[in-house]
This record gives structure tokens, C-alpha cells and sequence, in this order.
């Protein structure tokens, strides 16, 4: 009887996935340090020479648990971060990266320890923590002791500049949206003379009065001639229209009067444009008077 002799399962070939890269500036540079030191040439630390370390060449990840070791003593923590410092400076970004994995238990104690009163986003204050540590290792004194310490204290002191620089700006941060509230017609002295027309508190000619001698500063006489008036009566004119304005404000009648299309139909506020000036006023006389309730002009 034949015998049929099974063909083994093909098992379906699996493509390493790609890790999307960290979206935090800790996480970041934490996987720039794993890149590193993996395989096939992963940097390494030369701990021949150093009291304290074996006498061997040490992949950067053996070095870290070693300095974060407890039982390891602190002069030769200060020693192994001299020389990690020296590198940084002398052999360019991978030592630099190097030095901030290392360093990367504390970076993230600093930093949890700073969450507290942050008051934007978090990526912003690990930004600050890093710039400030990765300053430092360009100036930081060699002679000092407590040389990683002092490197984390820059950080922190980075960050806290930053947050008094943001106390001290005059961004408002919510947590919520909201919509603004319509504008008030007090806003601006045309609007407001603009809405007086429309509700008929003044007349056209008042409102170029008014607009005229109290905004653009022009001379009440000057303004009298080209209305064809006394200048006592554009005096009292003005009087008793700023009177009778400054009643319909506080009474409420301007509140959300429409500005469009009232525009299209309101007076020309340049219609004095050209006209002098009149310098001996000083330019403090109020819009409205005294709330009054006036008659008619």
C-alpha cells in the first residue's frame, strides 16, 4: 500500500514590526540610548583604569546599572562621569546621547519631582529639563564633585526659568473652550455714537459734532461754521445730545444694536478730516456728561 509522506507546513514568514518612534522628548532620547548600545556594535566604556570598575571594556548599559548601583561609590561615579563628560565634548553626539541614558533615572525623578504646578505640557517641561542638562555638560566644572547631581540640578533649574517666564507672560491657559461674549456697545466711542443714531438718541448732526470736538479734537467753532451755527448753540447742541447719550447707556437702549448694515447708513465720521485742530484743549473732556435725561436738541 503507497505510503504519501506529508509535506511539512510552510509557516508564514513574520517581518520584524517597526517601534513608531517616542513622541516625548525623555522617551526620545531614552530609544536614541537603546540604539546605542545594541548590537552589532553597540558603544562601550572602557573601565580599565578605574578604581572600582571591572577591568574591562563595559557595554554602556552594564555601565549605567553600575552607576546607578548603590554600593558603587561616589568617587567613582565622579570619576566615570568626568570622563563621560570629557567624551561629550570631544566626540560629538552619540557620547552626549550616551551621557543623557545614563543619566535617564534621574532625568525622570527631576522631572516627576517638577510635574507638580506645570502649567502647560509635559513634552515642554522634559524639553527645558534636557536643554538645561545637556548645557551644562559643555561648562560644568571637572574639578567639582557631585558631577551628575549638578548636571540634573541644571536641568532643573532650566525648567523652573522657564515656568516663571510663563507666570510672567500674559497667556491666559484654560482647560476648557468657550465662546466669547458678543462685545459690549460701549467698545468704541464711533460704535456707540453709531448706535445713538440708529435708535434715534442723536441726530446725524450731532453725531458729527460730537464725533468731531471730543475724538478728532477739531475746535468746536470751527465745527459751528461748517454746520452754519452760533458756536453757543453747537455748545448747547452737544450738551444736551451728550446728555441724552449718556442716559441711553446707562438705560441700556445701545445694548446689542446691530452695527450691520447700520454702517451703510451712518454718518461720515471723516466728514471733518482736514479741518485744524484745536490744540488748547487737552484732549481729557469725556464723551459723555453726567447722566442726565435731557429733552430734545
Amino acid at each position: 500500500m503507497p505510503t504519501h509522506t506529508s509535506r511539512p507546513r510552510s509557516r508564514p514568514s513574520r517581518r520584524p514590526q517597526r517601534r513608531s518612534w517616542p513622541n516625548t522628548p525623555l522617551d526620545a532620547a531614552q530609544r536614541a540610548f537603546d540604539l546605542l548600545v545594541c548590537p552589532p556594535a553597540p558603544l562601550a566604556f572602557d573601565g580599565r583604569g578605574f578604581t572600582g570598575l571591572p577591568d574591562r571594556i563595559l557595554p554602556l548599559d552594564a555601565l549605567k546599572k553600575l552607576l546607578i548601583d548603590d554600593a558603587t561609590p561616589r568617587s567613582v561615579r565622579d570619576a566615570v562621569w568626568r570622563e563621560l563628560v570629557v567624551r561629550a565634548r570631544r566626540d560629538g553626539p552619540a557620547w552626549v546621547i550616551a551621557a543623557v541614558g545614563i543619566a535617564m533615572p534621574g532625568l525622570r525623578r527631576t522631572a516627576g519631582r517638577l510635574g507638580r504646578g506645570w502649567p502647560g505640557d509635559s513634552s515642554d517641561r522634559d524639553s527645558e529639563l534636557l536643554t538645561g542638562f545637556v548645557d551644562r555638560l559643555r561648562s560644568i566644572d571637572l574639578r567639582d564633585t557631585r558631577i551628575v547631581g549638578k548636571l540634573l540640578d541644571a536641568g532643573a533649574r532650566a525648567v523652573k526659568a522657564a515656568r516663571e517666564r510663563e507666570a510672567a507672560s500674559d497667556a491666559i491657559r484654560v482647560r476648557s473652550i468657550w465662546s466669547m461674549p458678543p462685545q459690549q456697545p460701549w467698545d468704541h466711542p464711533d460704535w456707540v455714537l453709531t448706535r445713538a443714531v440708529a435708535q434715534a438718541v442723536i441726530d446725524p448732526d450731532e453725531y458729527l459734532l460730537i464725533a468731531a470736538t471730543r475724538l478728532d479734537q477739531v475746535a468746536l467753532a470751527t465745527v459751528a461754521d461748517k454746520l452754519g451755527i452760533s458756536v453757543a448753540l453747537a455748545a448747547a447742541w452737544r450738551r444736551k445730545a451728550e446728555r441724552r447719550l449718556a442716559a441711553a447707556i446707562r438705560a441700556g437702549e445701545l445694548d446689542w444694536v446691530p452695527l450691520v448694515p447700520l454702517m451703510q447708513g451712518s454718518p461720515d465720521p471723516h466728514a471733518f478730516d482736514g479741518l485744524p485742530v484745536d490744540h488748547a484743549r487737552d484732549g481729557s473732556a469725556p464723551v459723555v456728561a453726567e447722566p442726565v435725561h435731557g429733552g430734545g436738541s
